[in-house]
């Protein structure tokens, strides 16, 4: 693509849409106008996600019309006539231009004869799953950039199961997207679409259903019901889309005392009192810090913008809070789930939990004790909702739960992504249950590390910018695919797996197999005593990230071991990122 040309055109475009005009009278050097169309935004199997504004390399609404006109044309092309008119549901959250780009999606849609149900208002990424399936749709968008930065959109879509698009599903799409040109799409003028029946505006009837499918999913509903006044809570939306859900169900199931931190109550797409919208950052839990102490609370939880990802934090008995990893948040509903079942006579014998190969193996001890199996999958809560459909379709196994350490997760599979709904629901009712006892969250995990061993994991994000960035990367994971680590912290390397080549490579006896996994820019190195690493970059974003487990006999062992993996990996991918 030659971007100055392109430039030039949108250019152009803008004399006819002040919103682009304006777009464009940003791009003020030469820099900046090549950052955004020297290439296209790549559409993945989370879909699309950019830095609002104009160009081909920005989310904007010729972006978001060309995206949806290809989703059409897949739609046409896989399901024909039946497809157009399943439809196709639509939510967006709190980021600037969702509504928008919600709209510019559901016109350009209709225009080309696929029935559309958009929500009146802003809703969650698991509410658009759950409406999906519920609706019988043939697919679903969700207009969010989940927890980046502000500057931040993007388009995800879902198919007809609930989950994100699978790989060949999306490059489908990709390859439909790509006949189109950005500008000349059609869209539907709205009343015409309204009147026309082919766009469907939907409220708080569908919520219902979602409310009562999620109750359903508590382990002890008369004991929240009648302790739940007792669990003192803090809760932050982080400005999204997570305030109605969250405190609606909350206050159904017997959570009362709930208090919502007042300066990040309201959908704000600027995240004035973030820096990010992150539940994973401790500092995104600033303001509802300072309100647990007012107010005494037990424990303090967060949801990102599309109120899929839940941050926790619990009181200790020295009155301080600790914060919850995702893999402890994961390991602790994981436990809580098997040993309630376990203990009243209702875990099936072929239950499943799921989890990304990046999370704590500390799930894999807990599923061992209960005799519950336990996959690993891909990072991305889709092959999660893979294994979710396989379980419906199927008498294999009795999927009771999964998640990822990047703060998700989900249970029962109503819904098919990620669900800080459902999570904190769950996270409450096992607070309340094990207050009844006398214990804290804190408790509980130190329980299970005495029983289990210490696992404690730790990630590292490298996040570089534009088209150096994603070159830098790239050029990163080619040197350790030509040189691969033999060893991590002094610690020999076991077992070497690139999964972009779906290879296994024993270092201890040169015996190579298969990993019986799908294709996947990703590294994973096996270490001595259950210890492991994992170097992926993202597919959309100039960011790479590192992933380490460690386990130790003690506290302390396990910190140290983790900190000197974590170190040495650290060391030498800087090396390659300068």
């Amino acid at each position: 693509m030659d971007w100055r040309n392109e430039y030039e055109r949108w250019l152009e475009k803008a004399a006819e849409d002040p919103l682009l005009s304006a777009d464009m009278a940003k791009l003020t050097d030469e820099k900046t106008r090549e950052e955004s169309f020297y290439t296209e935004l790549e559409f993945g199997t989370a879909g699309l996600r950019g830095i609002i504004g104009a160009g081909t390399n920005r989310m904007n609404r010729y972006v978001v019309r060309r995206a949806s006109r290809g989703l059409a044309e897949a739609i046409m092309q896989i399901e024909g006539e039946e497809g157009a008119k399943r439809g196709v549901a639509i939510a967006y959250d709190s980021r600037n231009r969702s509504d928008i780009f919600a709209m510019e999606t559901a016109l350009t849609l209709c225009a080309n004869g696929i029935k559309c149900y958009l929500y009146s208002t802003l809703h969650s990424v698991p509410q658009l799953s759950f409406t999906i399936r519920h609706l019988n749709c043939i697919a679903g968008v969700v207009i969010t950039a989940s927890h980046n930065p502000p500057e931040y959109n993007g388009y995800k879509v879902y198919w007809e199961d609930g989950g994100q698009c699978a790989p060949d599903r999306a490059g489908k799409i990709l390859e439909c997207i790509r006949r189109f040109d950005y500008f000349g799409v059609e869209t539907m003028p709205t009343e015409l679409a309204l009147s026309s029946g082919l766009l469907t505006v939907i409220g708080s009837e569908i919520d219902e259903e979602y409310y009562k499918c999620t109750m359903s999913l508590l382990i002890h509903p008369d004991n929240l019901r009648e302790n739940g006044h007792k669990l003192n809570a803090v809760y932050s939306p982080l400005h999204g889309s997570g305030r109605v859900p969250v405190t609606e169900i909350l206050k159904r199931v017997g959570v009362t005392d709930l208090h919502v931190v007042p300066e990040q109550a309201e959908p704000d797409g600027d995240f004035p009192t973030v820096k990010a919208p992150n539940p994973e950052d401790k500092n995104a839990f600033t303001l509802a810090r300072r309100l647990a102490d007012e107010v005494g609370a037990d424990i303090m939880f967060a949801t990102d913008p599309d109120s899929d990802r839940l941050g926790v934090a619990v009181r200790k008995k020295d009155g301080e809070f600790m914060m919850l990893t995702g893999n402890q948040t994961g390991a602790l509903l994981t436990n809580y789930i098997l040993s309630s079942l376990y203990e009243e006579g209702r875990l099936p014998e072929n239950g499943l939990v799921v989890k990304s190969f990046v999370s704590t193996t500390l799930a894999d001890a807990i599923c061992e004790k209960y005799g519950v199996e336990i996959r690993d999958v891909l990072t991305g809560f889709r092959f999660i909702s893979e294994w979710i459909e396989h379980c419906a379709k199927t008498d294999e196994y009795t999927f009771l739960f999964g998640f990822e350490e990047s703060y998700g997760c989900l249970a029962g599979g109503f819904a098919r992504d990620k669900d800080a709904v459902c999570a904190s629901m769950l996270v409450c009712d096992a607070a309340c249950w094990y207050m009844e006892q006398g214990k804290t969250l804190y408790d509980v995990l130190e329980e299970i590390y005495s029983e289990f061993g210490h696992y404690l994991e730790s990630v590292k994000s490298y996040s570089l910018s534009g088209k150096e960035g994603m070159e830098k990367i790239a050029s990163a994971m080619r040197e350790l695919r030509e040189h691969p680590l033999t060893a991590i912290g002094g610690e020999p390397v076991l077992v070497y797996e690139d999964h972009d080549l779906q290879e296994r490579l024993d270092l201890t006896c040169g015996e190579a197999s298969s990993t019986g996994l799908p294709r996947a820019n990703a590294l994973r190195y096996l270490l001595p005593g259950g210890a492991w690493a994992v170097v992926r970059p993202s597919g959309t974003e100039p960011k790479l990230k590192i992933y380490i487990g460690a386990v130790g006999d003690s506290a302390d062992a396990a910190l140290e071991r983790r900190d000197r993996l974590i170190n040495s990996l650290d060391g030498a991918i800087s090396s390659l990122l300068v």
